[in-house]
């Protein structure tokens, strides 16, 4: 064990080297950085045996302290998901660069040049609970915006992490860069966590990606500017003028497709004039596929074995095989729930009534808005924006998916001839 003063020291170490390291990686350009992470590429193939025994390690020890199924899921790796995640470097390799990106420009009256373009943020500081492939993903999105970065991945993933760590430093060095713009601080345990959120002036930004508690913890303790992700209590709203038939695959999908992430749908809300025909077929379909539904008095009517719903229900993310289910009697019922207990990531609406989609557009104030189409869409790589850093439900800097234009600032480059301001 260290103390926090040695936590503070070490992370504030390691942020110095990450900056000096990022200064030759700010002016790379877009052919060097891609051949940084084909390397990273390779070398997680390479070490595909060292990577799969590590996390084996990880997951047995979970397991044994009751780590839920659905998470074990997120912490598993195994061949084929190492190689979708090394493809998926390659994926991010193949994305415009943002870097350079010129977003506005004009000459003023006086004829001055303005530019305005985007650069790195500098040095990211990444927090994040039992997912080794969002080791991966941060590393590479920051490396491909010219940033570097510092992971502090959690105890559930240490084994992996510090492998997966170790074989993206050793494809950053086999690319001729240094090794310290990927660094973990997970040797640091919470304390470490703790440094890293507050080395304002070593850091640049953080982001947190988790459950609600690490979110939390994150915004209130941290000095270091830092952004809000991840939080998922995503709604559908299943309206009077739906296709039952669309509907109920929707649901059913959003809920048991992958349940212990973030874009599962955690409520249904139906509106009354279609719950005799749907939620006793929608009942049935989530029971065989081992979903517990905490079911509102007048659904609990129509389907099987529903649990009573509590209030506490409408408030929780479940990252389970759980579901909450309401029956609403109009649109504005729905939107008003949806305001009162939603986080803000994704919400959608089962309607061909094209007046009520716009309404619910409109009125729904999250950060992706869903029409006839599962919630586990809000991801990034479905997006086509690569590899996602998280889902940011904050409304300043980034909103949604974060990939590599949210991992960028701008600078003003103005250009003149010897103007003076008089």
């Amino acid at each position: 064990m260290v103390s926090m003063s040695e936590a503070n020291q070490a992370v504030r170490d390691l942020a110095t080297k990450a900056k000096d390291a990022a200064r030759a990686l700010r002016v790379a350009n877009t052919a060097e950085k891609n051949a940084m992470l084909a390397k990273i590429a390779d070398e997680l193939l390479a070490n595909e045996q060292n990577i799969l025994d590590a996390n084996r390690e990880d997951v047995e020890r979970e397991k044994a302290a009751g780590m839920s199924a659905a998470l074990i899921d997120r912490l598993l790796l195994t061949s084929q998901r190492l190689a979708d995640i090394a493809q998926a470097v390659r994926d991010v390799a193949s994305l415009a660069d943002p870097v350079g990106e010129i977003v506005e420009g004009r000459t003023l009256d006086n004829g001055l040049r303005l530019t305005n373009k985007r650069v790195p943020m500098g040095v990211i500081g990444m927090i994040y609970e039992a997912r080794p492939n969002v080791t991966v993903d941060a590393a590479v999105l920051a490396l491909k915006a010219g940033n570097a970065v510092l992971l502090r991945g959690g105890s559930a993933a240490l084994e992996s992490n510090r492998v997966l760590v170790a074989a993206i430093r050793a494809g950053i060095d086999k690319a001729g860069f240094s090794p310290d713009l990927v660094a973990s601080v997970d040797d640091y345990g919470r304390d470490g966590a703790v440094a890293l959120m507050r080395a304002r002036g070593y850091v640049d930004l953080v982001i947190p990606r988790g459950g609600a508690g690490l979110i939390q913890t994150v915004i209130e303790q941290a000095t270091v500017p830092t952004i809000e992700t991840g939080v998922g209590n995503c709604h559908i709203y299943v309206d009077s003028a739906a296709d039952v038939d669309r509907a109920h695959d929707v649901v059913v999908n959003a809920k048991t497709h992958r349940p212990g992430v973030c874009n599962a749908v955690e409520t249904v809300l139906v509106h009354r004039d279609v719950a005799g025909e749907l939620l006793p077929r929608l009942g049935k379909s989530l029971g065989e596929a081992g979903v517990t539904i905490h079911a509102d008095a007048v659904a609990a009517e129509l389907i099987a074995d529903a649990v009573p719903a509590t209030e506490a229900d409408w408030e929780t993310e479940y990252l389970a095989l759980e579901l909450a289910v309401r029956v609403v009697d109009n649109p504005a019922d729905a939107v008003a729930h949806i305001a009162q207990y939603s986080s803000g990531h994704t919400e959608a609406i089962i309607s061909e009534n094209v007046a009520t989609v716009n309404m619910f557009t409109q009125a729904v104030d999250s950060a992706v808005v869903m029409v006839n189409a599962s919630t586990r869409f809000t991801d990034g790589g479905q997006f086509g924006l690569g590899a996602e850093i998280g889902i940011s439900t904050q409304k300043l800097h980034a909103r949604g998916p974060m990939a590599l234009r949210e991992l960028t600032t701008t600078t003003w480059i103005v250009q003149g001839d010897g103007h003076v301001r008089q």
